[in-house]
């Protein structure tokens, strides 16, 4: 997890791209958003979503394997719902857990 996490915030960080991490290790409010803002059909068969999984606002994008795949598909802009150009600011939240 930690390993998806650094690479997910490292893209965001290489690229500009603005985000707000939510640490939901440490933070039952973050938790609780989070298992409420994943669609029933992108949970696990059981047990809660594993971090990370972004988000634009309260919009849910996917977790790391989809943003993985929309990177190597040079799709990554359009996966976190951004029509600005590389290199713009714009504003993504990311769930993660810190250990």
């Amino acid at each position: 997890i930690k390993k998806q996490q650094q690479d997910v915030l490292g893209f965001l960080e290489a690229n500009k791209i603005e985000f707000e991490e939510k640490d939901i290790a440490a933070n039952e409010e973050n938790r609780k958003w989070m298992r409420e803002n994943v669609p029933e059909d992108s949970r696990p068969a059981s047990g809660n979503p594993l971090p990370p999984r972004l988000f634009n606002d309260s919009r849910y994008l996917g977790d790391y394997e989809a943003f993985f795949e929309a990177r190597e598909n040079n799709a990554v802009y359009a996966f976190l719902g951004l029509t600005a150009p590389p290199g713009s600011k714009v504003s993504v939240r990311i769930s993660h857990s810190k250990p």
